[in-house]
């Protein structure tokens, strides 16, 4: 484990997830004005793309944070079958489960079922398929259908909150089944489906369509639901960076775009893969 990945694990991530939360929070015009100025400025943020054009329209760091696009700005993908980037960012990691495990960085795996927080659930994924999406700060922070679906269920998992950049997922073991984070199920054409939002250092909170934001407890939260969204539908939103993780099983015959590696930036709504089923 390296210095950076070290200090994680000293510094008290939920008191500081929490603290940023409320100040990313706060209305006062002087706190806003400071986050949101220090932010746009320090990222080279701009608004060409965004609703609101201009730093004071927003009410706080997180309605800046969570802006909304321009209608048109991300042309989802129309294709039958095709499965589209959940979010702006860039591929952490893409491809097969096998044997159960995703790949979470070059000789690091982890388990679906611990991902899921549900290791039946876990099962039905055997010689699925996933793509992971890492968003950065300056993102577009609003977290999108990859898939028509239905979501039946929502499982909120309390967890630690390590970053997850390139060099936390080298260095801290499931890291993704670890963090704090919601897990989306859903009925699809091919089955069960999942997209999973997964925390981080300083997230101040997670946000779905059907939920709201969740509350943080140190218990696990899970809600039925009867939702049925469309590809491109908005599915919920992160209050600062972290990641998206689609999960599919064997039966969508998923094929990644050959493109779409390590590295890779994409936009929400880019075609990333083609179901054959």
């Amino acid at each position: 484990m390296n210095l950076f990945t070290t200090l994680q694990n000293i510094v008290p991530q939920q008191a500081l997830s929490e603290a940023a939360g409320a100040l990313a929070k706060s209305q006062n015009p002087y706190v806003k004005k400071a986050f949101v100025h220090t932010f746009a400025k320090a990222y080279g943020i701009e608004l060409s793309e965004y609703e609101r054009g201009s730093l004071d329209d927003y009410a706080s760091f997180n309605d800046f944070f969570t802006r909304e696009l321009k209608s048109g700005v991300r042309p989802i993908d129309e294709t039958a079958g095709g499965i589209a980037s959940p979010a702006d960012g860039k591929i952490s990691q893409i491809g097969a489960i096998t044997h159960g495990q995703l790949i979470q960085a070059k000789g690091r795996d982890y388990e679906v079922g611990q991902l899921l927080a549900d290791y039946e659930l876990g099962k039905t994924f055997a010689d699925g398929s996933f793509a992971t999406i890492y968003l950065a700060p300056t993102n577009y922070h609003r977290v999108h259908m990859p898939f028509d679906g239905v979501l039946t269920a929502t499982r909120y998992v309390p967890g630690t909150l390590f970053s997850v950049n390139n060099t936390t997922a080298e260095h801290v073991p499931d890291l993704f089944a670890r963090n704090e984070r919601l897990v989306c199920e859903f009925d699809t054409q091919w089955g069960k489906a999942c997209v999973v939002l997964v925390g981080a250092m300083i997230v101040a909170g997670i946000e779905c369509v059907a939920t709201g934001a969740i509350k943080r407890t140190p218990y696990i939260q899970e809600r039925t639901h009867d939702l049925p969204l469309k590809k491109g539908d908005e599915l919920g939103r992160f209050y600062l960076g972290s990641t998206a993780i689609i999960v599919l099983p064997k039966s969508a015959n998923a094929i990644w775009g050959d493109e779409f590696v390590h590295g890779k930036v994409v936009k929400m709504g880019e075609k990333i893969g083609q179901a054959q089923s």
